[in-house]
């Protein structure tokens, strides 16, 4: 049975949407980080770092958001959630189910410290070119990969939902707007956000 550990209102959301879209079965565990639940001995053997999310399937174990919707993806292929190794769009993929935590996570972090970095020494660049880029590739529309849902958009529309929807730390776009309604009109998103809220 894959377990899902995770916590109200934390970025648990991503893989709440992740195991709802996914259509497979799945027993959540909470982990309230409220309580320190995330630093107990057992916890850590799981997820060293002590944070929501994490899962396990039988002998395996992770952590990091991204990482399980890659691994989800990839070991059940049954889901449609990644395109197959042999895929051209694979590439695009994989380049994008990172984009979340490798640039739109550190440009939030950027606007809400102001901290002034070279756009040469930071990995994402800068806040402003991470927008512009995602925006750019979600006029395009309707989903990151085209016509076709998957993991990347989760990872996608998480981050949009917390910067721009929840959180208003980035000025919203119409790409963004038009994206996030149709990531919001997901039957699995609404399940998501309802578990998420506790």
């Amino acid at each position: 049975m894959i377990k899902l550990y995770w916590s109200p209102r934390s970025r648990s959301f991503t893989t709440l949407w992740l195991m709802e879209e996914s259509g497979l079965a799945y027993e959540r565990v909470l982990t309230d980080i409220s309580t320190g639940a995330q630093k107990a001995p057992d916890y850590l053997k799981i997820n060293p770092m002590g944070k929501v999310p994490a899962l396990t399937d039988g002998d395996a174990a992770l952590g990091e958001a991204a990482a399980i919707c890659a691994y989800i993806g990839d070991r059940y292929p049954e889901t449609k959630l990644a395109p197959a190794v042999t895929d051209p769009r694979r590439a695009r993929y994989l380049q994008w189910l990172f984009f979340s935590p490798g640039c739109i996570e550190p440009a939030i972090i950027q606007i809400y410290t102001k901290i002034e970095i070279p756009t040469s020494t930071a990995a994402w660049g800068s806040a402003t070119q991470v927008f512009d880029v995602l925006e750019a590739a979600l006029e395009k529309g309707p989903w990151i990969l085209g016509e076709e849902f998957s993991a990347a958009d989760i990872t996608i529309g998480s981050g949009l939902n917390f910067a721009v929807r929840l959180f208003k730390m980035v000025p919203s776009r119409p790409a963004f707007d038009a994206y996030l309604a149709r990531c919001m009109a997901r039957p699995a998103f609404q399940r998501a956000e309802k578990i998420a809220a506790g």
